[in-house]
């Protein structure tokens, strides 16, 4: 994630929420250093590929 998206990261975590019930506060939570592991947490959870879940990200 680039400094772009983090900075917009809350605004578009909870529309994640609102959009995908079955994740978490904890499943979103951003840590520096991190991102890979979120992500790859995210794309098993939701059943998405790398590039389904980072367009859906964009989108937001």
């Amino acid at each position: 994630m680039d400094t772009t998206e983090i900075g917009f990261w809350n605004e578009k975590k909870e529309k994640l929420k609102q959009q995908f019930p079955a994740i978490t506060d904890d499943d979103l939570h951003f840590y520096n250093g991190k991102e890979k592991e979120m992500m790859e947490m995210l794309e098993y959870k939701l059943g998405k590929t790398k590039d389904e879940l980072r367009n859906i990200i964009t989108e937001l």
